[in-house]
């Protein structure tokens, strides 16, 4: 990817009646949704193998600050150690096997409740109770260097705690590959959840979640109120590895009247920078009140300049982003279970996680909106998480709630064993990426 920005990569990706489909399977076995056995399978070959987000660094500030990361019936203990890096270790004694902790707290070492093996945030035992025994801990328990708590790869990225269950992971650069860079120029690191951080339980399978994000060719049906200011017929994808993005420019890039009422809940970028852009618009309101444009100057670029002089005011560095970055979005499946909604400043970002029971018809998903603001601003305006109640529901904004009661709709409809196959249509790249890679990586596993 060679660009002078990033995210020009994007900008200029193939249009959807560009792409070329014949490396893309479009009939998809509905087993992969509801199956106990590919379930499984995605367990072995895919969960317990792949760098996957398993919190965020700022929920680990200061050194000691640890909490645990449960996949399936997998745990993993996240801590921030006395060198402020953060370390990842299988939550069990190396002793008996005893689960050491749970939830999140802060510790100055890990002991066990069974034994009372003691270990540092580093995870090198430190001591071993033994009460009736006057040796030395090596004469009780043999060297204490290989009985250090297991660790496991983790790394930061975009101020994401990522953690790969398999110790012989290649680096998590490795498996970014080209998109890193286009990620960190929107300064996700410096973003901070506000107003929603949710994780809950949903009726279907984690799969529904990615496809659903995936395309805009739901929203006809499903959020007709936005229908007007989406330009489907411009959309662009790019593959960058096992990920993809696509951004669609905004119908309403030269409509006045429609940027002015692009819902804020959707849009909450657009909302803080409408002031600047009245501002720019007065420049070129005539006599009579009418709006005259001329030598390349339009209501998009105004969005665009506004945008730009709005953000940089406020301190976040936009300088890697190009103009359609400004007003667009980005929508990424980032591989194999995250979407992000990107914009200048802000990003909304749904983590689909395989249920911890097993049942290949429910997940959890975690929702998340990320505003940028200056650092001394973030932790007055920080929105903790919110764990939902199982037979509890959050009352999302209207685009997601739409969105979340039509996943258990396709679910119900996916239970149906005489269904075995779903057609995708050539309006849907990204769903059709995503599967390919799925199965690439199942197939390479095995």
């Amino acid at each position: 990817m060679t660009a002078s920005r990033p995210g020009e990569f994007i900008d200029n990706g193939l249009l959807i009646s560009e792409i070329d489909f014949s490396g893309f399977n479009l009939r998809l076995s509905t087993d992969r949704y509801r199956s106990r056995e590919y379930h499984e399978r995605e367990r072995d070959l895919l969960w317990l193998k792949v760098w996957q987000i398993a919190g965020r660094a700022d929920e680990l500030p200061q050194k000691g600050d640890w909490k645990t990361y449960r996949l399936f019936d997998q745990s993993f203990i996240l801590v921030r150690g006395k060198d402020d890096r953060i370390r990842g270790f299988i939550n069990a004694c190396r002793h008996r096997g005893n689960q050491l902790c749970d939830g999140k707290g802060k510790s100055t070492r890990f002991t066990c409740p069974y034994h009372k093996w003691s270990y540092g945030l580093d995870g090198q035992l430190l001591a071993v109770a033994k009460p009736d025994f006057d040796g030395t801990v090596e004469e009780f328990v043999g060297p204490k260097e290989g009985l250090g708590l297991v660790e496991v790869p983790v790394e930061c990225f975009a101020g994401f705690i990522f953690l790969n269950p398999d110790r012989q992971a290649a680096p998590l650069r490795d498996f970014l590959g080209d998109a890193a860079a286009v990620l960190e120029a929107y300064r996700i690191d410096e973003m901070v959840p506000v107003g929603m951080n949710v994780r809950e339980a949903i009726d279907c399978n984690w799969k529904v979640v990615m496809d659903a994000f995936q395309e805009g060719y739901h929203v006809q049906a499903v959020h007709p109120e936005l229908v007007e200011f989406m330009d489907m017929s411009r959309e662009r994808f790019s593959r960058i590895g096992r990920h993809g993005a696509t951004t669609v420019p905004f119908a309403a890039g030269n409509d006045v009247e429609k940027i002015r009422a692009l819902p804020a809940a959707n849009f909450p970028g657009i909302a803080e920078i409408r002031p600047r852009f009245e501002e720019l618009i007065d420049a070129y309101r005539q006599a009579d009140g009418s709006l005259s444009f001329g030598g390349g100057v339009s209501p998009r670029s105004l969005l665009q300049r506004a945008a730009r002089e709005r953000l940089t005011t406020k301190g976040l560095d936009v300088s890697g982003l190009t103009d359609n970055q400004l007003s667009d979005y980005q929508f990424w499946a980032f591989f194999p279970n995250v979407f992000m909604q990107l914009g200048a400043g802000e990003a909304t970002i749904i983590i689909a996680e395989p249920s911890p029971d097993g049942d290949p018809n429910r997940c959890i998903w975690h929702a998340t909106a990320y505003l940028w603001f200056p650092p001394e601003e973030r932790e007055a305006l920080r929105t903790e998480v919110v764990e939902i109640p199982e037979g509890e529901h959050f009352p999302y904004f209207l685009a997601l709630e739409q969105d979340y009661q039509q996943m258990e709709l396709q679910q119900r409809g996916l239970r149906n064993l005489g269904l075995q196959a779903l057609a995708l249509t050539k309006q849907e790249p990204r769903v059709a990426h995503l599967h390919a890679m799925l199965d690439d990586w199942l197939e390479q596993a095995a």
